[in-house]
């Protein structure tokens, strides 16, 4: 059964002056899943949300949200009913409470969400009554996620959602968008944590000045493009570098003593571990480093993204 569509974009361009913010870019999200949009800052990641919320007109290409066109006056009307957007800057009244706020957005639309069940949703049952001033950088994200649901969206924008929170309120907020998507919200998501994209999205299109350089699910961008599993034998020394040499064909030692040896096809592991057991080799301890999408990002770019920029 072919999946619905919820998102179209066919060669969108947007231009300042010489510079391509967004570079011709064509891709496709299913109702339901969460598409991950990852690169460093200044991409083109908030440029596009920006195109397909409505806010900006793009320079050439079309894009269609639940059906309707972005570049049709009646589109644009239809779609700012249907989807939900959290802003990267988001920001609201500091002397309202969590409720008042949310009552006061409630109000723009002519449906959506009771404001109490958007309340339990988020998690913010204990702090109804709190000012948005005295809430915790995680609490904030928290109601700037309810803000974006009041309307009852069938499509939620979250750009960069978790920036600036710490790794428990970045958890908190991983399981709120796992929620979003139980509920069957179709999640754009934009970010430039990998780990982030890797845990939620089922499908991460990787975009590097204003250009799409990778497209698929997490799992098969790993395997195309992230490299060979490692075995890490920490303070194994010249003993298991020989032991693990006679097995295998990609072992090395490093200076600090450590023992790298890489896993190439699937009897790889165990006759390691197996050699290592047979010469009673003596390490500090054994790990397998699994490649990431961190790796993809290095491997296809040359370079690291290190909160948010490249190195």
């Amino acid at each position: 059964m072919q999946k619905e569509i919820a998102i179209e974009v066919n060669s969108l361009v947007k231009k300042y002056g010489d510079l391509a913010a967004v570079d011709d870019i064509s891709f496709t999200v299913h109702k339901g899943e969460v598409f991950a949009f990852v690169g460093p800052n200044g991409a083109g990641k908030t440029t596009t949300v920006e195109i397909l919320v409505c806010l900006r007109n793009p320079t050439s290409g079309d894009a269609r949200i639940l059906g309707f066109d972005i570049n049709e006056r009646k589109g644009q009307q239809e779609i700012r009913k249907r989807v939900g957007v959290l802003p990267q800057d988001f920001n609201t009244f500091d002397l309202l409470t969590v409720k008042e706020n949310l009552s006061y957005y409630k109000k723009m639309f002519d449906d959506g969400m009771d404001v109490d069940e958007l309340i339990e949703l988020v998690d913010l049952k204990d702090k109804t009554n709190a000012l948005y001033k005295k809430l915790s950088g995680g609490l904030k994200k928290r109601l700037a996620i309810a803000t974006a649901l009041v309307n009852d969206p069938e499509v939620v924008f979250l750009d960069e959602p978790t920036t600036g929170l710490d790794p428990r309120a970045r958890r908190d907020m991983w399981n709120l968008i796992q929620g979003l998507k139980e509920k069957g919200k179709t999640i754009f998501l934009t970010t430039h944590y990998m780990d982030e994209a890797e845990v939620l999205a089922d499908t991460v299109a990787i975009i590097n000045y204003g250009k799409i350089i990778a497209m698929e699910s997490p799992n098969k961008l790993i395997s195309k493009h992230g490299g060979k599993t490692v075995l890490i034998v920490e303070e194994g020394g010249k003993a298991v570098y020989d032991s693990l040499s006679r097995r295998l064909s990609d072992v090395r030692l490093e200076n600090d003593g450590d023992v790298l040896a890489t896993i190439k096809k699937k009897t790889d592991l165990p006759d390691a571990i197996l050699a290592l057991n047979k010469n009673k080799a003596e390490f500090a301890e054994l790990t397998v480093r699994r490649p990431t999408l961190e790796d993809v990002f290095l491997n296809l770019t040359g370079k690291k993204i290190v909160e948010g920029e490249l190195h």
